[in-house]
């Protein structure tokens, strides 16, 4: 029996989730946290095998939560599962040392067949996923890399939301930190990428594919 631990700070997402999970006769004993900080007490004190990690988890994102997994749990299986598309955090979160990268839209099928394959030690590749590891490849082979590849995972995350058109309260409130902070982020962002206005900011979002 594959015993869960799921990572959401949406108790709706939560809870969906143990219940279509509860479905499969393979899976265990089911673990819930709202947090990252959460999630590693009970991680120091619980068998988990598989850890379902959303990326979007307010002060500490997930994948500053993955990078602490990885160091400390460095057998844990984790299946990133988040709302954001392949093409913006998979690569990220692959490289991070997730097993898997799924969106909250896949089957529960695609979902349990992940579990399954990340319980077993091994990875849960999807195609869209094979794809982007296949360019970055191709990319580290002819050393050309984007810009945005030097941002910081909390600067590549606001630069997602300043290209969906939120503003610095907006992204704030989203993220659960100051508007002074993003401030400070989205300075950084026009830097690393030489933007000068909003304008740049969607040419280049747009250029490289990072919205949806």
């Amino acid at each position: 029996m594959t015993t869960l631990l799921i990572v959401d700070d949406h108790m709706i997402i939560r809870r969906g989730l143990r219940q279509i999970l509860s479905e499969n006769p393979a899976i265990g004993d089911i673990h819930e946290a709202e947090d990252g900080p959460t999630a590693l007490r009970l991680l120091r004190s619980t068998p988990v095998d598989v850890v379902l990690l959303d990326i979007a988890l307010g002060e500490r994102d997930g994948l500053d939560v993955l990078k602490t997994l990885h160091g400390e749990f460095p057998r844990l299986g984790v299946i990133m599962l988040s709302v954001y598309p392949e093409n913006q955090f998979a690569l990220r979160a692959m490289r991070g040392g997730a097993h898997a990268y799924l969106n909250k839209g896949c089957s529960p099928d695609i979902l349990f067949a992940a579990i399954a394959k990340v319980a077993s030690g091994g990875l849960y590749i999807t195609p869209a996923v094979a794809e982007l590891l296949a360019h970055d490849l191709r990319g580290d082979a002819d050393g050309e890399k984007p810009p945005h590849e030097a941002l910081s995972n909390r600067e590549f995350q606001v630069l997602q939301l300043l290209a969906q058109g939120r503003s610095v309260g907006q992204i704030a409130q989203q993220l659960t930190l100051s508007a002074n902070t993003i401030s400070t982020y989205r300075a950084r962002i026009f830097e690393k990428l030489s933007l000068h206005n909003p304008a740049d900011l969607f040419s280049y979002a747009a250029r490289h594919r990072l919205t949806t």
